[in-house]
């Protein structure tokens, strides 16, 4: 492995990690994090005209920076995809665009380390991961939510006729 070689890994290892701290986009349009929607639009538009691909027709790789000013621009321009963009990093846009954004914040507060601790708190003292999930979600455990026996067979109650069952329609 030459001494290009490793400095181009370590380039790209440095824009991962900035990928997921939520500061390539920023820096591909050469703007601050703290940058307002003016200042990014400026900036897009000054961009998106220097690497235009009607302009750079003998350059293609104008074409490829055209396409990721483009994504930038997308998610820093809209409000909610730059605080997910902000808070998770370009993988939390991946989750956005295959979950949607009320999956993706479930998601993201079952992978908080304090969420993690509890499901292994809660699997070891009672052995079973769907108590973990009963007594979250409905509290089925305790008995408290617990359905009755009548919805349990699935039948309402409501329907019971001790006549028997109606064998001729109404006049």
């Amino acid at each position: 492995m030459g001494v290009n070689e490793s400095d181009r890994l370590n380039a790209d290892e440095r824009d991962r990690r900035l990928s997921s701290q939520g500061e390539s986009l920023y820096k591909l349009l050469n703007v601050e994090k703290s940058a307002s929607p003016d200042e990014i639009k400026k900036s897009y538009r000054k961009l998106a005209l220097k690497y235009h691909p009607d302009k750079n027709r003998d350059n293609p790789d104008a074409a490829d920076k055209f396409k990721e000013i483009n994504k930038a621009n997308a998610v820093l321009s809209d409000d909610a995809k730059k605080e997910i963009y902000d808070k998770y990093g370009s993988r939390g846009l991946q989750l956005l665009d295959q979950m949607g954004p009320d999956a993706l914040k479930v998601w993201m507060k079952m992978n908080h380390p304090l969420a993690k601790c509890c499901f292994i708190t809660i699997f070891c003292f009672t052995g079973c991961c769907c108590c973990f999930c009963c007594c979250c979600c409905c509290n089925c455990c305790c008995g408290k939510f617990k359905p009755s026996d009548e919805e349990e067979a699935g039948v309402p109650s409501d329907l019971d006729d001790p006549d028997g069952p109606i064998t001729s329609q109404p006049n």
